[in-house]
């Protein structure tokens, strides 16, 4: 999203939220605004039920309904979330660090307020931001199923948007301090605002959390390999709209976006396919899956400055790095990030974010974009609040509801302890 932050964006921070008169000044693009339409559909659908199914695959059948359930539940949340309070934080013009909130529960939207700087309607900007909100928290979930509780889960989430994801999301995309220091942090469509967001937070609570029972030795197998291959499939058609969409414009821009993107997830695969037929003889499904997310994952905050050539080796690279980062977490240091959170979306969104610099080159296809130190201090600006905030709202939830669910709960299955159902009968 750098190409409407840098331009309009600093206009948000200045005077706030758009205006009416700059409402009325600005022209509707019909066009554009179809197409972050349908993007807003497309990142929803990478929720429900992409992420769900790709989750709910990957855990042991007794899990499996919970799984899906706390993903559903929380795109319900985050949503609510978004309009009373995160909106306001993220893209206010408070100051540097926060949005503030001026446009609690939305007071100051209009139907027919266009965006400064854009041609899409603010009601549709607002939409596509609310998944991107959606998803965030959701991203979470695969580093602490089959051992936590429900309640903590939601209220964690809603912390968690209003003290970590808004206010990063305003430092980078709403005209915050990250979008102006060193010429500004390029993170086109979410490698900080998301993934490292999201990664950073899920390793903290699975330090907070503890390890699953019997883990490592008795490690959890999927237990259906093709509804995570579904899922995952069903991500990777809706990361078009993620990175596709954050052009905020239905132009060249958009297209070069959605090609990289798919280049990287390609190669990725493939990567994570060839590593697993040397190292084990056997490449599999759900390897495949997981190569595919490193790989969109990676793209993601260099989708709007490289090219064709900068996508196979950013697709490359965030294959062998999030691969080797999977075996060095769960089987050397033994951490129990249950479906590779940090592994996959936390070193791959950094990844992306670092290597940008060099890959956006324009002999590689890109547009040039980014500065390593600039992107090297958002990136710890980043992971530091990411760590801190995450820490102070588990700690004071560990204190009093608790974060984890009984022996017998976890023996028996948090589909039936804590909901009452089963997948299978």
């Amino acid at each position: 999203m750098k190409r409407y932050f840098k331009t309009a964006g600093l206009a948000l921070a200045a005077t706030g939220l758009p205006s009416l008169a700059a409402a009325q000044e600005a022209t509707l693009n019909s066009g554009d605004t179809a197409w972050i339409l349908t993007a807003t559909a497309l990142v929803l659908f990478m929720s429900l039920p992409g992420l769900a199914l790709f989750y709910g695959g990957l855990v042991r059948a007794k899990n499996y309904l919970s799984v899906l359930m706390k993903v559903y539940a929380i795109a319900a949340l985050a949503s609510i979330v978004w309009v009373v309070a995160g909106y306001s934080i993220a893209f206010g013009g408070a100051n540097g660090w926060w949005g503030g909130l001026e446009n609690l529960f939305l007071k100051n939207l209009s139907s027919d307020a266009i965006v400064d700087g854009l041609a899409i309607p603010e009601t549709t900007f607002l939409a596509f931001q609310m998944t991107f909100a959606v998803i965030t928290p959701a991203l979470i979930v695969g580093a602490f199923v089959e051992r936590v509780k429900f309640l903590p889960v939601l209220i964690f989430t809603a912390l968690w948007i209003l003290v970590v994801y808004a206010p990063v999301t305003h430092w980078i995309w709403g005209g915050g301090w990250l979008s102006n220091y060193g010429g500004g942090v390029v993170d086109f469509a979410g490698g900080l605002v998301v993934h490292a967001t999201a990664g950073i937070s899920a390793l903290v609570y699975v330090f907070m959390l503890g390890a699953r029972n019997g883990f490592p030795n008795e490690l959890a197998v999927p237990h259906r390999p093709a509804i995570v291959m579904i899922g995952a499939s069903m991500l990777w058609v809706g990361w078009f709209g993620f990175n596709g969409g954050s052009q905020l414009a239905a132009d060249g821009g958009a297209g070069m976006a959605i090609l990289v993107t798919h280049i990287s997830a390609s190669v990725a695969t493939l990567v994570w396919v060839a590593i697993e037929a040397i190292t084990n003889k056997k490449p599999t499904l759900v390897g495949a899956a997981t190569g595919t997310i490193a790989g969109l994952a990676t793209v993601t905050p260099a989708a709007g400055v490289i090219g064709p050539g900068g996508a196979l080796l950013i697709g490359l690279a965030g294959g062998l790095i999030c691969y080797a980062a999977v075996y060095l977490i769960r089987v050397k240091l033994k951490i129990d990030d249950s479906l590779d959170v940090f592994a996959v979306h936390g070193v791959g969104g950094i990844l992306g974010i670092l290597i940008l610099p060099i890959l956006s080159a324009e002999f590689l296809g890109g547009n040039g974009g980014g500065v390593f130190m600039t992107q090297l201090v958002g990136t710890l600006a980043v992971v530091a609040w990411s760590a801190i905030a995450s820490f102070v709202i588990l700690l004071a939830l560990k204190v009093t509801l608790g974060l984890r669910v009984s022996e017998e709960q976890e023996f028996e299955g948090l589909d039936t302890s804590l909901h009452g159902e089963s997948a299978y009968n």
